[in-house]
């Protein structure tokens, strides 16, 4: 079933947009989210020896006034993942999967529920960890106490997740198709994709 972008609404116990943007960006729309959940610790540091920050990592962020819950999406199985579409242009659908996992860590979701999948260009941070080479990078992400950022040709690799978000960010639709997939198969209980949503249907035809 093809999906249908919701109205951008947040859940009554989420942070809104903030007051100040985020690493100089335009304020987002507030995008929706699932219900409250307990309140996440702290993002855990790293062990093993000092590394340089890794880009766009999150520190803090400003309360704001709560909005009026959103409606759950009826492309969601009984038996699957609930499933929201954030509209986003290939150019700005890896901003506003950034922005939904802001707002999920905002809920209470802890930062390790959270997978991000990319179909284009990778995540800055998958790519400065990568740096240090494929055994540390896959170690933190068996640690699962942080979000991780993976790209499609090797999403089949990541284990389940409460939560996945997809940026349909580029890439021949082969890959998008297969991000989907394997997005569908590794969501818990909520599965995000930014991206346009005639893109997104034209690949998914009947449905997932």
């Amino acid at each position: 079933m093809p999906l249908i972008p919701e109205e951008p609404q947040i859940h009554e116990s989420a942070q809104g947009p903030r007051a100040t943007p985020a690493s100089g960006r335009t304020a987002p729309t507030p995008r929706p989210v699932p219900g409250p959940r307990p309140a996440a610790p702290s993002r855990p540091g790293r062990p093993g020896p000092p590394r340089p920050a890794p880009p766009a990592q999150r520190t803090s962020r400003e309360a704001a006034p709560a909005a009026t819950p959103g409606p759950s999406h009826p492309s969601a199985a009984a038996d699957g993942p609930q499933i929201q579409l954030i509209p986003a242009s290939v150019e700005g659908a890896l901003d506003a999967a950034e922005e939904a996992v802001d707002l999920l860590l905002d809920s209470g979701r802890a930062p390790g529920d959270v997978l991000v999948i990319t179909t284009g260009e990778q995540h800055p941070w998958a790519t400065h960890e990568l740096s240090f080479g494929e055994a540390s990078y896959w170690a933190q992400h068996d640690a699962g106490d942080d979000v991780f950022y993976t790209d499609a040709q090797v999403a089949d690799r990541a284990r389940t997740r409460p939560v996945v978000v997809v940026a349909v960010n580029g890439g021949p639709k082969s890959v998008t198709a297969s991000a989907l997939k394997s997005a569908h198969a590794r969501a818990g209980a909520l599965l995000i994709v930014c991206g346009d949503p005639q893109r997104i249907n034209s690949v998914l035809g009947a449905g997932v």
